[in-house]
């Protein structure tokens, strides 16, 4: 083989990108930014102070890269629930268009939010690419999420609906387009906002500092229900998902916070040593394994 076709056999090759140490995945979560006892019910004080913090965020560290998500809460999810689209195998496909439906009308009043406050989010319809096999996304466009990023905008996610190989059709998170998201374009952080302060110890009741692979079975197995409906999998989903990205992704750094503290993502973005919630990452060397 010559020099030429050798060194053009090896760009052809997939590359894996490094970390990039700007570009911060944010997830407001859809018990924060909705009423998840309440059908449809959005928190759109709450909605308005989060667009308002992201855009003081980007003031303060113009380099800051964002892919902005969010849950659907009390839109997608009693939708989803009602018709059996989590489980798959619909006898009536109309419960799908609904349950998209009902995620886009709640991901309009966050974009609406976040253009109002001079953030120029541009709103991707994960369920336009996504593909899912037995629930979990295994494929997705992320070239368009790129490109986006490349002209200084903000990509703009949500829970949505998918087709399912398996089970003809699923509900996909948002970690769920994160994981992929972050295996292709290296994040350096994570940071999911909620009502909670972070993920609480069951014998105490205090917020658990770090999550990694010397405790996170433990915590996993003690973590209880979601509060409201939620078809996919809560807390316990959450962490899981968390814990997957940072092992897909060494340097990944995760953390849980709280979104009604008033300005603590402002400050958690702008500086990620700023204290509160709870981190999840793995310190275990790359290639070694742990079962979450």
């Amino acid at each position: 083989m010559s020099a030429s076709t050798s060194s053009a056999a090896a760009a052809r090759r997939p590359q894996h990108a490094a970390v990039s140490q700007a570009l911060v995945l944010v997830k407001l979560g859809g018990s924060l930014i909705t009423d998840k006892t309440r059908d449809a019910t959005p928190r759109l004080d709450i909605i308005d102070r989060m667009a308002a913090e992201i855009a003081k965020a980007r003031e303060q560290k113009p380099s800051l890269a964002l892919i902005l998500g969010h849950g659907s809460g009390s839109f997608g999810h009693p939708v989803a629930a009602r018709y059996g689209v989590d489980r798959g195998h619909l006898s009536d496909w109309h419960g799908y268009a609904e349950t998209a439906a009902a995620a886009q009308r709640l991901n309009r009043l966050v974009a609406d939010a976040l253009l109002r406050h001079g953030v120029p989010a541009v709103s991707v319809q994960p369920s336009a690419s996504a593909r899912a096999l037995q629930g979990r996304v295994v494929a997705l466009d992320s070239e368009t999420v790129r490109r986006l990023l490349g002209k200084g905008l903000v990509p703009l996610l949500y829970g949505d609906v998918a087709l399912d190989e398996a089970q003809g059709c699923a509900i996909i998170s948002t970690e769920e387009i994160f994981c992929l998201l972050a295996r292709r374009l290296r994040p350096s952080r994570l940071i999911e906002v909620g009502e909670v302060e972070g993920v609480y110890a069951n014998d105490s009741g205090a917020v658990i500092d770090r999550i990694d692979e010397r405790n996170a079975v433990a915590v996993l197995a003690s973590l209880g229900q979601a509060r409201g409906v939620d078809v996919t999998g809560g807390m316990v989903s959450k962490v899981r998902l968390m814990l997957e990205m940072a092992r897909s992704v060494p340097g990944l750094d995760g953390r849980i916070i709280s979104g009604l503290q008033p300005g603590l993502l402002t400050r958690v973005l702008v500086d990620p040593h700023t204290p509160g919630g709870t981190s999840v990452a793995l310190s275990q060397p790359a290639g070694s394994r742990t079962a979450f």
